[in-house]
C-alpha cells in the first residue's frame, strides 16, 4: 500500500490551512480552491473519495468533536427549529431538487433524480461549523446551524437508501421508507443512550489521562460501528454519546481535559483540512465519463441545480420559522424575531464532503447488470453543487453578516455574569476550606493556609478587575499585567532549569518534571485570559 499520497494530502492540506489563518479568505474555501488547482498539476494522483472510508472513518470523529463542543442545553432549547431543518428540510430538499432535476435534465429518470436530491440535501457539519466559527454568528443562529448539521446526515443517508433502492429496482415504497427512517432514527438514538452511561463511567474510572484519551479517540468509532451493525443510524449514535459526554466533561479530571482538548483540536484540524482539500481534488475524477453531457449542457444543468438548492432552502426556512409563531405560546417563549436570522440560516446552507461520499457510494450497475442511470452526471451535479455552495455562500456569508449588523455580544454583561458566578463559587470554596482546616488531620502551617486563601481571592478578584480601569500607558487591566508578569517569571525560571540541565546539575528527567509544573501554571494563566 502506497502511503505517500496520504502523507502528501495531510501535510499539504495542513500547510494550506496554516497559511490560510493569515489571510482574510475563509480557510475551508482556500483549501477547496487549492485542491481544485492542484488536481490538474502533472503527477498528482487521483484522490477518489471512498465512501467506505469517509463515512465510517472520517465522519464519526468530525461529528464527535462538533457535538462535544456544542451545548446540550442550547440545542434542547432550539429543538423545534433544529428538527424542522435536520429532518423536515432534508426531506423537502430531497423531493424538490429531485423533481427539479427530473424536469431540467432530459432522460434523467425520476428515481435517479431523487437519489441526487437526497445526496445534495444535507448541509455539511464541517462546513457549517467551520464558517460559523469564523464569522461570529449570534449564539442562537450558531446553535441552530450546528444542531442541524449534526443530525441531518442521518436523515439524508436514510432518504438516499430509500431512493437508491427504488432506482436499482428493489421495490422501495413510501411506507417502507418511512419505516426505515424511524428504525434508523430510533435505533441510533437508542444505541447512543445505551452506550453513553457506561462509556462515561469508564472515562471517569480510568486512572491515567493517557488511557482516558485513548478511549476518547475510540468512542466515536465504537458508537458508529455498533449502531451500523444493528442497522441503526451511526450518525445519531455518535451525536447522542458526544452530547452526553460533553455535557458531563466536568466530571473527568483536569489532566484528561487538558490533554483531550489538545488532542481533539489536532484531530479536528487535520481532518477538516484534509476533507476540504479532498473536495477540490475530486474534479478530475468527477469529469471522467460525463460523455454526452460535456460542455454547455452540463454547465447549465449544474447552475440550475445549484439555484434550486439555494432557493429551496429559503422556501423552507421562512415558513418553518414564522408559521409556528402563530402560536401565542411560541411567541411568548421566543420573543421578537426579525427576518435577519432566518435569512442567514437560509444562506448558510453549504454542502460538503458527506454529499460527495454518498454520491460516490452509488453503485455502478443496477439489477440485471445495467449501468446505473446517469451516475456520472449525478456525481458531477453533486460536485458542482458542493463547490457552488462553498464558494458563493461561503465567501458571501461574512460580509452579509456584517451588512445585516446583528447586535454585538454585550461583553460587559458577560463579564459581570462570570464575576458573579466566580464570587459564588469562591464563597463556597472558602467555607469548605474553613471546614477542612478545622479538622486536625488537615492541619497546615499558617503560611500555607494563607496561600490557599490567596489563591481563592486571586481567582475571585481576577474577573472583577476586568471590569475596572485599564493602565493608561499599556492599555492593560490589573489582571492582564499580573498575568503578563507571572508569565515573565515562569519564563525566567524555565531558562534557569534548562541552564542547570545543560550544566549537568540536573538530568533530563528532572528537567521534564520541573518544566511540566511550570507548563501547568502557565496553562492556568493562559486559560484565565481566554
Amino acid at each position: 500500500m502506497d502511503v505517500m499520497p496520504l502523507l502528501l494530502l495531510v501535510a499539504g492540506s495542513a500547510a494550506v490551512a496554516a497559511a490560510g489563518r493569515r489571510v482574510p479568505v475563509p480557510v475551508p474555501l482556500l483549501l477547496v480552491a487549492v485542491g481544485l488547482a492542484v488536481s490538474y498539476v502533472p503527477g498528482v494522483p487521483d484522490y477518489t473519495l471512498d465512501p467506505h472510508i469517509v463515512l465510517p472513518l472520517l465522519l464519526p470523529p468530525l461529528l464527535y468533536t462538533a457535538a462535544t463542543d456544542s451545548s446540550y442545553l442550547d440545542l434542547r432549547a432550539q429543538a423545534r427549529p433544529v428538527a424542522l431543518l435536520s429532518v423536515g428540510y432534508v426531506l423537502f430538499a430531497t423531493f424538490v431538487v429531485g423533481c427539479a432535476a427530473y424536469l431540467i435534465v432530459p432522460g434523467l429518470p425520476l428515481t435517479a433524480a431523487l437519489v441526487l436530491g437526497a445526496v445534495v440535501a444535507p448541509p455539511d457539519a464541517v462546513a457549517a461549523t467551520a464558517v460559523a466559527r469564523r464569522v461570529g454568528l449570534p449564539s442562537r443562529i450558531t446553535t441552530i446551524l450546528q444542531g442541524e448539521s449534526l443530525v441531518n446526515d442521518a436523515t439524508a443517508i436514510t432518504a438516499f437508501k430509500v431512493a437508491l433502492a427504488a432506482a436499482v429496482g428493489e421495490g422501495a415504497t413510501w411506507a417502507g421508507g418511512i419505516g426505515e427512517f424511524l428504525i434508523a432514527a430510533v435505533g441510533g438514538v437508542g444505541v447512543g443512550l445505551i452506550l453513553m452511561v457506561p462509556l462515561h463511567w469508564l472515562r471517569t474510572h480510568l486512572t491515567e489521562a493517557l488511557l482516558q484519551n485513548t478511549l476518547s479517540l475510540l468512542i466515536p468509532f465504537v458508537a458508529y460501528a455498533v449502531a451500523e451493525q444493528v442497522h441503526a443510524s451511526g450518525v445519531l449514535a455518535v451525536v447522542v454519546v458526544a452530547l452526553y459526554l460533553g455535557h458531563r466533561a466536568w466530571e473527568v479530571d483536569f489532566a484528561t481535559r487538558l490533554q483531550e482538548e489538545a488532542v481533539w483540536k489536532m484531530v479536528a484540524f487535520v481532518l477538516e483540512s484534509a476533507v476540504f482539500a479532498l473536495i477540490g481534488l475530486q474534479l478530475p475524477v468527477v469529469l471522467k465519463g460525463l460523455g454526452e453531457y460535456e460542455g454547455i449542457d452540463a454547465a447549465w444543468y449544474a447552475l440550475a441545480v445549484f439555484l434550486v438548492v439555494a432557493v429551496a432552502r429559503f422556501v423552507w426556512v421562512y415558513p418553518a420559522t414564522f408559521l409556528p409563531r402563530l402560536s401565542a405560546r411560541v411567541r411568548a417563549r421566543e420573543g421578537d424575531l426579525s427576518w435577519k436570522g432566518p435569512f442567514v440560516i437560509g444562506w448558510a446552507g453549504m454542502r460538503g464532503v458527506v454529499s460527495l461520499a454518498i454520491a460516490f457510494s452509488i453503485p455502478l450497475t443496477v439489477h440485471g447488470g445495467e449501468p446505473f442511470p446517469e451516475r456520472n452526471l449525478v456525481l458531477f451535479l453533486t460536485f458542482t453543487t458542493v463547490i457552488g455552495t462553498l464558494v458563493v455562500q461561503g465567501v458571501s456569508l461574512p460580509p452579509l453578516i456584517r451588512l445585516l449588523k446583528f447586535p454585538a455580544h454585550d461583553v460587559q454583561a458577560e463579564t459581570l455574569a462570570e464575576a458573579n458566578a466566580q464570587a459564588q463559587a469562591s464563597r463556597v470554596a472558602e467555607l469548605r476550606l474553613d471546614e477542612l482546616l478545622a479538622d486536625e488531620r488537615n492541619a497546615l502551617p499558617a503560611p500555607l493556609a494563607d496561600r490557599l486563601r490567596m489563591v481563592l481571592e486571586r481567582r475571585r478578584n481576577a474577573v472583577w478587575e476586568r471590569l475596572g480601569q485599564v493602565n493608561s500607558v499599556t492599555g492593560e487591566t490589573v489582571d492582564d499585567t499580573y498575568r503578563r508578569l507571572s508569565r515573565e517569571m515562569i519564563s525566567a525560571e524555565r531558562e534557569v532549569f534548562v541552564r542547570l540541565r545543560d550544566g549537568r546539575y540536573i538530568d533530563d528527567e528532572m528537567l521534564r518534571t520541573l518544566l511540566r509544573r511550570l507548563d501547568l501554571e502557565e496553562a492556568a494563566a493562559y486559560r484565565e485570559a481566554t
